[in-house]
C-alpha cells in the first residue's frame, strides 16, 4: 500500500511539472509592451525575451486635475491679489493670540517638567530606593521632558517673532 501512495505522488508531481512547463510560454517584448501570442509578436516584429518570467503592473493613468485649474484662473484674473488691510490685522491679531496662549501653555510645562527634574536630583519614589537603574532611567526620561519643554518654547518663540509687530510683543518668555 505504501508504494501505491509513494507512486500515485510521483505521478502527481511529474504532471504538475508538466502543467507548469506548459504554462510558461515564450514571452515576446515589443518596445515597452510585452506579449505572449506569437502571432502579434510576429505582425510587430518584437523579440524574444531569455531568462525569467516577467511581471507587468500597470499604473494608474493621471488624470486632469481639475480643482487646481480654477485657483489658478482665480488668481491671475483681476490682479486683485491684495487682501484687505483690516482683514489681515485680524487675521495677525488671532494668530498671535493662538500663539500666546500656545506659550504660556508651554512655559507651564516647562516649568512643571523643571520642577520634577529638580536639578538631575528628583526624589526617589518606590522601588527607586532598592532599583537605582529604574531611578536614573526616570531621571533621563525627566531631563528629555523638560529639553522637549524648552525646545516648544523656543520655537513658539520664534513663531511670534515672525509675526508683524513682534518687537513688542515677544513677553518674558526666557526663565
Amino acid at each position: 500500500m505504501p508504494f501505491l501512495t509513494i507512486r500515485s505522488l510521483a505521478v502527481a508531481a511529474l504532471a504538475l511539472c508538466v502543467l507548469q512547463v506548459h504554462a510558461q510560454a515564450r514571452i515576446y517584448r515589443c518596445g515597452n509592451e510585452y506579449t505572449n501570442d506569437p502571432a502579434v509578436a510576429k505582425a510587430k516584429g518584437c523579440t524574444v525575451m531569455d531568462g525569467g518570467n516577467i511581471t507587468i503592473i500597470e499604473g494608474t493613468k493621471p488624470t486632469a486635475a481639475r480643482s487646481s485649474t480654477p485657483v489658478a484662473s482665480a488668481r491671475s484674473s483681476g490682479g486683485n491679489d491684495r487682501v484687505d488691510p483690516a482683514a489681515q490685522r485680524a487675521r495677525d491679531s488671532d494668530a498671535r493670540a493662538i500663539l500666546e496662549a500656545e506659550m504660556r501653555k508651554a512655559e507651564e510645562r516647562l516649568a512643571q517638567a523643571r520642577k520634577e527634574y529638580a536639578n538631575g536630583e528628583p526624589e526617589k519614589q518606590g522601588i527607586e530606593s532598592r532599583n537605582y537603574q529604574r531611578y536614573l532611567d526616570r531621571v533621563a526620561e525627566l531631563k528629555a521632558a523638560v529639553a522637549r519643554a524648552e525646545s516648544d518654547v523656543a520655537g513658539l518663540q520664534r513663531e511670534l517673532s515672525r509675526l508683524p509687530g513682534s518687537a513688542n510683543a515677544v513677553g518674558s518668555t526666557a526663565k
